[in-house]
This record gives C-alpha cells, structure tokens and sequence, in this order.
C-alpha cells in the first residue's frame, strides 16, 4: 500500500485522495498552469481506483477552480499557480519540529487521526446541549446583540461575573479592571503590545506553552527560559536571570503549568513576588486552566493585588475552542491604553461570543459541566499514567489536576524522532523540545489525557519507540 492510500484508509475518501494527488502535484510544479491531466482510465490505473472515483474527483476539482474540462480534450490545470509552498512539496511530518509544528499538525488532523498531544478536550467532552441551548438563545436576542459592535471594555455583566470568579481565588479585581479579549492568545498579544518593544527580554519557564515562543518570537523580544521545578521556577536561576538580563517581562502559568501539570507553592509565589519587585518586573499570569483545578492553587495576582501582576484567562479549553472569548485583568492605570490597543487591532471584539459564555456562566449548567470534567480527566490521568508505564513512559510528577502529564521516554531516546515516526502511522505527539528554549527536553513527550484514551495510541508509540 503506497503512501497515498494508506492516507486514505486512516481517513477521507477516495476521491479525496485523488483530489489530494493532483493538488499535491501541482503546488510541487509537477503539472503547471496549462498542463493536461492524465486521461480518466490512465489516472485510474494509476491511483488503483475505478474510473468513476476520477471523473467525481476531477469534477469537484473543476468546480473548485483548479483544473478545466475542455469538451472532447480532457481536463487541465488552471492557471496563474499560487506561490510554491514547500510544505505542499514535501511530506509536512519533515519540518523542524519548532514552536507551531505540534499546533500545525494537531489543527491540520483528520477525524481519524490520534492527537495525545494537542492542547484540547475532544469534542464529545464539551457541553454541546448547553451550547446549543445559549445558541438557540442567542437567536433570539435584540439586533444590536446580532449585530454591531461591541463596547471596548466587552460586555459589562459578563465583566461583573468574572469580576466575582477571580475574587473566589483572592484576586481583588473591579469590572473597570477587565478588558474582554478574543482569547487568551490576543490576552498575551495585547500585552506585548502595550509593554514591549522589540529586543526587550521577556522570561519564560523551561519547559513552557510552546506558543510562549512563538508569539514572543513574532514581537521580536529576546527570550530568556528558567528552568521549572514542581514547586515553580527555580528562584536562584531566576535571580540570576534577572541580573544578567534584566527583563521587562516574566510569562507563566501558575494554577496548572502548560506542559509539566506542576503547581505553584505559597513559598515559591511570595519569594518570586520579592524578586519581581527588587527588580520591576512585570508578570504576565495565565490561568487558562484554573476551572480544571480540584484544589486552589495560589495566584500571584491575588498576594500582588493587581499591581505587577496581569492576570488573564478564557474559556476555550472548558466551553469550546469555537467560543473566542478570553480576559485580561489588570492595572487600573493600564485599562485605556489596552482598550485603545483592543480597538485599534480587533476595533469591537467578540459579542456574540460574549453574550454565549455568559449565558452558559450565569445558569449554572457551565458550574455542572466543569465538576464533570474534573471528575473525567482526574480517571483519565490515573488511566494514561497505567497505560504507559508498561512501555516504560513515565511522569515526571503526578499532576494534581488537569489534562497534561509530562512523560519522560527510556535512555537512548528522542521525542522527536518518536513523534515523527508516530505521525506517520496518524498519531500527532508533543515532543518535548517544542516547550523548551534550551533544547533539554529532548526526552520527554506532553501526553493530553482526555486524548488519550484510544489503544491504537499505544500500539503506535511502541512501535514508533522501537524505531
């Protein structure tokens, strides 16, 4: 079976793959602008399909714009070419696997492809009932709901009720402190904005949220990592980071860490705060992940008090990926220059997506669904951890909360070549060197465990082990 229909049999049709075939040839300028396609029958041998697999596949393509029948003398290529993709030329499982390799893979899937190690719930984990009811809701709302702007704050009863969520983990934050964004991402964009210029350092943890990196690369800050422990940072290196660089900011994830599952001690939070302050620097807090948690952790906004600390979050890993709609709270002194940033980027921001997370916020059906969740991912860790010990995959700490474990491979190993070799029996795995700036987690893989839970995943990273 050749690579095309060993695609094929993990997922799409034939006719897909057909389809896939012909595109893939002409973003590799095996067939240019003008170029006549193989006849019907010799195409058809060739792919080992039926000839009325081609004739759909060709007329879909037709249709698409990228080829054109010619009556009595066959089908060719349109023209002019989009520019040469060399993504398109070459199997995508060879790029360096740098900050967005596991995010291009991961978004890029099939319906029948394995994602342990993209950052997500599966679908069937979210509350789709609840969904469609605030959607069906929504429907119904006053036109200026459905269809203008929104205010550059974001919606104000949705701001009040987060106003009073971060005050259940200490955090003192008034609505007029809360800048609604359109997800923790743009939360993290906007402040780069607002504080950096480029060539300013910013440190990060080492291992830490890939896209850390790459967002930071796109502001073009130098970044400095420390490395983390499964207390926090390791506070002497961090010291020593911020005499050698003295860094305008700090990015972190204190409840549940992205990737290691760690969490931050009381001792760790108040010692960092010391140093943060001898030092004035600017700590960017994202608690992307605090609705997983089973125990509160300690928030550095809530012992800073809202003054160095920026505290942001969303709802796309407990409501939907779909929903854009995250926050940011902070300074009262920041919130007009963040909202002249917000309008000059995204101008009104996401209404609807607003007013959908504060219906399923103020009914309590999102209060139900999250202690659902908790319960799911907390079978789901003891579930991942058994089923990889046998191959010899083991945490580095055992989470207390969350989806993510941190998993060193045997000696001799490298999650890369692991992960590569994964991805071509259709597994997309995490490697560990994607999180880390230095480059010294070369043995570890990030494994989601509610994407885990398929037995085929473990067929495959044995296999893929072996090598």
């Amino acid at each position: 079976m050749d690579g095309l229909h060993a695609a094929s049999s993990r997922g799409g049709t034939l006719i897909e793959t057909v389809m896939a075939t012909v595109r893939q040839r002409i973003a590799a300028r095996q067939l240019t602008p003008g170029a006549k396609l193989p006849s019907v029958r010799a195409f058809a041998k060739t792919m080992q399909v039926s000839t009325s697999t081609v004739v759909e596949a060709y007329e879909r393509l037709a249709a698409e714009g990228v080829i054109r029948s010619r009556p009595g003398s066959g089908f060719f290529v349109c023209g002019p070419l989009a520019p040469l993709s060399l993504a398109e030329v070459g199997p995508r499982l060879d790029r360096e696997i740098d900050p967005l390799w596991i995010s291009r893979q991961s978004l890029e899937a099939g319906g029948d492809i394995l994602k342990p190690g993209c950052g997500w719930l599966p679908a069937d984990w979210m509350p789709q009932q609840a969904l469609r009811r605030a959607l069906r809701g929504l429907a119904h709302a006053k036109d200026m709901v459905l269809a203008d702007y929104g205010t550059p704050l974001g919606l104000a009863p949705l701001r009040q009720l987060l106003a009073r969520r971060m005050g259940e983990h200490g955090i003192e934050a008034s609505p007029e402190q809360i800048v609604l964004t359109e997800s923790g991402t743009q939360a993290i964009d906007l402040l780069c904005r607002l504080l950096i210029e480029p060539g300013d350092t910013v440190l990060v943890d080492d291992p830490c949220y890939f896209n850390f990196h790459a967002l930071l690369r796109a502001h073009r800050a130098k970044i400095v990592g420390v490395p983390y422990t499964p207390t926090g940072p390791d506070l002497d290196l961090f010291a020593q980071a911020l005499a050698e660089h003295r860094p305008r900011l700090y990015i972190t994830n204190s409840a549940l860490h992205n990737p290691t599952g760690a969490t931050l001690s009381p001792v760790t939070a108040h010692r960092l705060l010391k140093l943060a302050d001898q030092s004035d620097l600017t700590i960017v807090e994202d608690d992307i992940f605090a609705d997983f948690e089973t125990e509160p952790a300690p928030r550095l906004a809530a012992f800073d008090g809202l003054s160095r600390v920026v505290h942001i979050g969303s709802f796309s890993k407990t409501l939907s990926a779909s929903v854009r709609c995250g926050f940011i709270a902070a300074p009262s002194d920041w919130i007009e220059r963040l909202t002249d940033l917000k309008i000059s980027t995204t101008f009104g921001g996401g209404r609807l997506s607003a007013e959908l997370v504060f219906s399923l916020l103020k009914d309590g059906s999102y209060r139900k669904h999250v202690e659902t969740l908790r319960q799911r991912l907390s079978a789901a860790m003891v579930d991942t951890m058994q089923q990889l010990e046998p191959i010899g995959v083991r945490p580095w700490i055992e989470p207390r909360a969350g989806m993510f474990l941190w998993c060193s491979l045997p000696d001799g190993l490298d999650a890369a070549d692991v992960a590569r070799r994964a991805l071509a029996d259709g597994v997309v795995l995490a490697p560990g060197n994607a999180f880390s700036l230095s480059r010294t987690a070369s043995r570890f893989l990030r494994f989601n465990v509610a994407q885990s839970k398929d037995t085929r995943m473990l067929e495959v990273i044995a296999k893929a082990m072996r090598g």
